[in-house]
C-alpha cells in the first residue's frame, strides 16, 4: 500500500485499475495539501535545492512495456478461457501465462524464468505472488500441459480463425528436427537418426508441423528421431483430423522430400488436393515435354505485409499436363545462379581428384586394376551430381587414366540450371497460383526458425 501511495503521489500511473483507497486517500493528500493561493506561492519558493544528478540511482526497475503488451493479447485471444476449457485449473493457468511471456519476450529455461519473472512487472499486472517461485513448479505444469495439448492447440486455433478471418483451405506441412545432448533414457522417442543440426552423434527427435497459408500453427507432432520424413505423413494427416474435423477442399503443401507416389496416393485417398515438389529424377525425365522455349508466364514476388523480408524475385513458370497430372516448370534467376556455381564447384573438385589419380598412377604409387577401379568409384560416389557428365577411363596396358566430357549431358544440366518441377492434381490452377501455392512452404520453415533459435 506504502509503494502504491508514494507512486501515485508522485504522478505515476499505473497499468492496471488503480486500488480505490488509494484514490481515496491521493484525493485526500492533495486537496490538504494546496492551502492558500499565497501559503502555495510561498512554498514554491523554498523548494529550490540543490541536487547531486551523479548520486541519483534508481532501485527495483521492473521492465513492463513487453509483458503489458504480451497481456492484452493474451486477454484477446481468450486464453484463460483456452486453458480452462482444456482441464487446468488457476494456479496451472497462471504458470502457463509466466511461461508463455517469457518464450515470446525473453526465452529462457524453466530453470532462468523465475529470475527474469521478478525482473518484470507481470506481478502487478496479473495481481499475484511471483517472488516465492521456483522452476519445479513450472517443471510440473508441463507434466499438465502435455496431456492437454491438443485441446489446447484445437480450441487456439478456432479462435485465430475467428479473430484472423484465416483462410482454412491450405496445409502447409514440414518437418524439422531438435537433438539433446545428454543419454535421454527415459525419453522413448529420443533416437539417433538423419540430423538437419549436424549433430548426428546426438539423440534427437523431429517435430512436424502444420501452418496455414498466413503462417499460423494449425498444429504440431513429435515423432521418433529415427523415423523417415516421408512415413510421418499419414499420421499428421490423422491428428488434423481427429482436432480439427474432416474438411473438405483441403490442399497438402509438402517438399520433396516427401513427395513419393505412396504419399501422393494417401492424400488422394482421404480426398485431398496436393501442390508437391517433384523429384530430380522425375524433373530430368519429364523435361522434353517443356522444350518449346514459349508458353513461359514471368512472375514476380514482392515484399507483403506477411512477410515484408522476402526479397523481390522473378520467375518463370510453364504449366503441363502429362499422365492425368499437371505439372509446373519453375526457372528462378535466383536460383540458377546458385545451381550453376554448385555444379561448378563440384566439377572443379571433381577434375582436381581425377588428377591426383592420374598421377598417383603415372608415378606407380597406384598398380593393382582392382585399385584403380576402386578409387575411380570412389571419386565417382564422392561427386555424383557431376560424375555423369563425364566418361571416366583406365587403360591397363598404357597405365593411363583418361577422361572425356559428355558435352550433350552437360548441355542438359545447364538447361536444368536454376528449375524445379511443381506436380499437382488440381487442373484448376494456372502456372502462377500453384507456384504461390507451393512458395507458400517458406512460411513454414520462417516458423521452425522462429521455434529454433531460443532453443539453441
Amino acid at each position: 500500500m506504502a509503494r502504491k501511495l508514494e507512486a501515485a503521489l508522485s504522478g505515476q500511473l499505473t497499468l492496471d485499475e488503480q486500488d480505490p483507497s488509494v484514490e481515496e486517500i491521493v484525493a485526500k493528500a492533495k486537496k490538504r495539501g494546496k492551502g492558500t493561493k499565497r501559503q502555495t506561492q510561498k512554498k514554491e519558493e523554498g523548494e529550490i535545492v540543490g541536487i547531486k544528478v551523479n548520486a541519483v540511482a534508481a532501485e527495483n526497475a521492473k521492465e513492463a512495456g513487453p509483458v503489458h503488451v504480451a497481456n492484452h493479447f493474451w486477454m484477446r485471444l481468450g486464453m484463460e478461457e483456452v486453458l480452462t476449457e482444456a482441464g487446468l485449473d488457476k494456479k496451472s493457468c497462471e504458470l502457463t501465462k509466466v511461461m508463455a511471456f517469457n518464450r515470446l519476450i525473453n526465452p529462457a529455461s524453466e530453470h532462468g524464468m523465475p529470475a527474469w519473472t521478478n525482473a518484470t512487472a507481470l506481478e502487478d499486472i496479473m495481481g499475484i505472488d511471483l517472488s516465492t517461485l521456483k522452476d519445479d513448479a513450472l517443471y510440473r505444469n508441463l507434466d499438465k500441459l502435455i496431456p492437454a495439448q491438443a485441446q489446447i492447440e484445437s480450441s487456439l486455433r478456432a479462435r485465430e480463425v475467428s479473430l484472423f478471418n484465416l483462410d482454412c483451405t491450405i496445409y502447409l506441412y514440414d518437418i524439422t528436427s531438435t537433438y539433446f545432448e545428454g543419454r535421454c533414457p527415459k525419453n522413448d522417442e529420443a533416437k539417433r537418426g538423419y540430423s538437419r543440426d549436424k549433430r548426428p552423434d546426438c539423440k534427437q527427435v523431429l517435430v512436424g508441423l502444420v501452418v496455414d497459408r498466413e503462417g499460423f500453427p494449425i498444429m504440431h507432432e513429435v515423432f521418433e528421431g529415427n523415423r523417415a520424413d516421408s512415413t510421418t505423413i499419414g499420421a499428421m494427416l490423422d491428428a488434423l483430423e481427429e482436432r480439427q474435423g474432416k474438411k473438405e477442399m483441403i490442399t497438402v503443401v509438402v517438399d520433396r522430400g516427401m513427395a513419393s507416389q505412396d504419399n501422393l496416393d494417401l492424400i488422394k485417398s482421404r480426398n485431398y488436393h496436393y501442390v508437391v515438389a517433384s523429384r530430380q529424377g522425375e524433373r530430368d525425365r519429364l523435361l522434353c515435354e517443356f522444350e518449346d522455349e514459349g508458353g513461359f508466364v514471368e512472375v514476380v514476388r514482392l515484399p507483403s505485409a506477411t512477410n515484408p523480408y522476402q526479397k523481390k524475385s522473378h520467375v518463370e513458370v510453364k504449366k503441363n499436363e502429362c499422365g492425368g497430372e499437371v505439372y509446373v516448370l519453375v526457372v528462378s534467376e535466383e536460383r540458377s545462379a546458385k545451381d550453376r556455381s554448385i555444379r561448378e564447384a563440384h566439377e572443379r573438385r571433381l577434375l582436381c581428384d581425377l588428377k591426383k589419380l592420374k598421377e598417383r598412377i603415372t608415378c606407380g604409387k597406384l598398380v593393382r586394376e582392382e585399385e584403380i577401379y576402386e578409387a575411380i568409384g570412389r571419386i565417382k560416389e564422392r561427386y555424383p551430381r557431376v560424375a555423369k557428365y563425364y566418361e571416366i577411363a583406365y587403360h591397363k596396358g598404357e597405365d593411363k587414366l583418361i577422361w572425356a566430357a559428355r558435352e550433350e549431358e552437360r548441355a542438359k544440366a545447364e538447361k536444368l540450371d536454376g528449375s524445379y518441377l511443381l506436380k499437382t492434381d488440381r487442373s484448376d490452377l494456372d502456372p502462377e497460383e500453384a507456384w504461390r501455392i507451393y512458395s507458400l512452404l517458406s512460411r513454414a520453415e520462417a516458423a521452425f526458425s522462429d521455434m529454433k533459435s531460443p532453443l539453441s
